[in-house]
């Protein structure tokens, strides 16, 4: 009965709008769906050599990586939100938006540029050995291994917990914090016994986010040498050439992945805390003095110095020495390729975006909600595991449509779909939608439903109300939404390796093809345009977050 009704429903709300974000919703869920279905496929002789000698081993270093780093961006992303939340220091402003720097940039960037940095040859061990007359231990500096690679990721990942520990706490624990204030309870109680079980759900799904991340990661384990998922699919489709194995792989890694996101939905459930009172106030902030204020000035500076500034001065050093050899015709068809993959992407995924957004917000159902949570999914997965169930969906495509490809005089067999710009594409919407979705919906939000219901309530269609009404109010959420996914698409590293075309290179690839090849000094000048990309993008999303706080 309520199947029917619910069915009822639907059929009655249908428009254009609602098939169309339908059809989004499935074509996000199909390679997801290949992906799973490969492991009921039986398997081959490959498949048994790695389940009986090398699976254990991938999963337990991708468990090492994932749990080392999500211990230590917490430790040091919840200090710091707690820092800059709770007190005034020096530069305290400064270091509220330069902690946020080194989102801008990628992992594998910082890879490449810490690990020539402290090798033997590189610009640490030269000053020790030329100017302090030391020869250092090389055990100190050997950065490639599972503990360096932590050390990477907890550098340039932590501000997912930094963020969103710090936004929580300035706007929902003042009550909280300051009652036990008053009680006269000291930092360190406070710090322990109000604000970690207070900022839990936050620290969760900050802390959720960085395993993501790690896990989505091939640049910084294909450079150290780490044996994980990631590096095992890649090794397996393009060293074995077996894609059934490398399905099967992608297929346990995302069992993994659905793991953690029940496990953190579950956790952030269970500590959920609401506030007594409608009305909030932000958290009074102490000014710390004399000792607590050097240390928490000269951390913070530390932290900056590592996470960002370093690394970009490295190189900016290096592209001194090598823009001659590397600016040129072909930089700039790479440029090229970017910008016009991630333009064409973006106007998709933002099309998409909009559309589902706007039927989640006027038909608040249940298969609305359901909508919503397919959509933001895709971010969730990997990209190498991704593009295995993408390539999967579009080389089943190829081959039903290889009639009409004889029939058109292309050949029998021929991949057409699946070689083409518009594999990668897709792939790119699926993975990155719900970035989009996430800022049209907050400016949705924002505006409420009452202009639009007048407009309806007018006589205007569904459609005239959003070009005339919505769109005009929530250009800027959608301008967020253009510049947040620009950011990811042009840092994006395992999709783009596996889906590109033969002979189409972008700012990230080519990173990681000099870097490949120990030509790390070439490599600076395309991974500085990705650093340049993903700060311009920190910087806009730092001054949209000062204006809506006013």
């Amino acid at each position: 009965m309520k199947v029917n009704t619910l069915w009822r429903t639907i059929k009655r709300n249908s428009n254009a709008w609602v098939l169309l974000s339908a059809a989004g919703a499935l074509a996000a869920l199909v390679p997801s769906l290949y992906i799973l279905i490969g492991l009921f496929r039986k398997p081959n002789e490959n498949w048994q050599h790695i389940q009986e000698y090398l699976l254990l081993d991938y999963a337990l270093e991708s468990l090492r990586l994932v749990l080392g780093t999500v211990f230590f961006t917490v430790l040091i992303g919840v200090t710091l939100a707690w820092l800059v939340a709770a007190y005034e220091f020096p530069l305290r402003r400064f270091f509220a938006w330069a902690f946020v720097l080194p989102l801008a940039i990628p992992p594998y960037i910082a890879a490449y540029t810490y690990g020539d940095m402290l090798s033997y040859t590189g610009s640490v061990q030269i000053f020790f050995r030329n100017v302090i007359g030391w020869t250092p231990d090389q055990n100190y500096f050997d950065i490639m291994s599972v503990k360096g690679a932590v050390f990477i990721f907890t550098l340039f990942l932590f501000p997912y917990v930094y963020l969103i520990t710090k936004t929580f706490l300035e706007k929902q624990s003042a009550a909280f914090i300051e009652n036990a204030r008053l009680l006269g309870k000291n930092p360190v109680h406070i710090f322990f016994r109000i604000v970690l079980p207070l900022s839990q759900g936050a620290i969760v799904g900050g802390a959720s986010l960085v395993a993501f991340e790690v896990l989505n990661d091939y640049g910084v384990t294909k450079h150290f040498g780490i044996q994980s998922f990631t590096t095992a699919i890649f090794k397996t489709w393009f060293g074995m050439s077996d894609v059934d194995s490398a399905l099967r792989l992608a297929a346990l890694l995302m069992c993994f992945i659905v793991g953690v996101f029940l496990i953190e939905r579950l956790l952030r459930r269970r500590r959920r805390y609401n506030s007594s009172t409608s009305k909030m106030r932000p958290l009074a902030r102490r000014r710390l003095r004399g000792v607590p204020a050097f240390a928490a000035f000269v951390f913070g500076a530390v932290i900056v110095s590592f996470s960002f500034i370093i690394p970009v001065v490295q190189l900016i050093v290096w592209a001194t020495w090598t823009y001659r050899d590397v600016l040129n015709a072909k930089f700039a068809g790479l440029l090229w390729n970017t910008l016009y993959i991630s333009v064409v992407s973006i106007a998709l995924l933002m099309l998409v975006a909009v559309i589902v957004a706007n039927v989640c917000r006027l038909h608040r159902m249940g298969y609305t909600l359901a909508l919503s949570k397919l959509i933001s999914m895709g971010y969730s997965i990997p990209g190498a595991v991704l593009s295995i169930g993408v390539l999967a969906v579009f080389i089943s495509l190829d081959n039903k449509l290889s009639g009409l490809y004889a029939g058109l005089g292309w050949g029998e067999g021929k991949l057409v779909l699946s070689m083409s710009l518009a594999m990668l594409v897709f792939a790119y919407i699926i993975r990155f939608l719900a970035v989009g979705f996430n800022s049209v919906e907050a400016g949705f939000e924002k505006i409420g439903n009452r202009y639009s219901e007048a407009s309806r309530l007018l006589g205007m269609g569904m459609t005239r109300t959003f070009f005339k009404v919505d769109l005009p109010m929530i250009k800027g959420a959608v301008f967020t939404g253009c510049i947040l996914t620009f950011m990811e698409i042009v840092k994006e590293l395992p999709l783009t390796l596996l889906l590109r075309p033969f002979n189409f290179d972008t700012l990230a690839t080519k990173a990681y093809q000099y870097a490949s090849d120990e030509q790390i000094h070439q490599a600076s000048a395309p991974s500085l345009l990705i650093v340049a990309v993903g700060m311009l993008s920190v910087f806009f999303y730092h001054w949209l977050g000062e204006k809506r706080s006013l």
